[in-house]
């Protein structure tokens, strides 16, 4: 099978790793309950 490669706008797999390297070199030093706090306070919030 032959890959076919598009031109994308939005690449998803690249935005996601970029967003886990940012959040992995944000909390590389932390303890686990200032990570918690970390991802408690960035938490995305439902739209009503």
């Amino acid at each position: 099978m032959n890959k076919v490669e598009k031109n994308k706008e939005f690449d998803t797999v690249k935005f996601f790793r970029k967003v886990k390297e940012k959040i992995a070199e944000e909390t590389k030093n932390m303890s686990f309950a200032e990570f918690k706090k970390y991802m408690e306070s960035r938490k995305l919030k439902p739209v009503k």
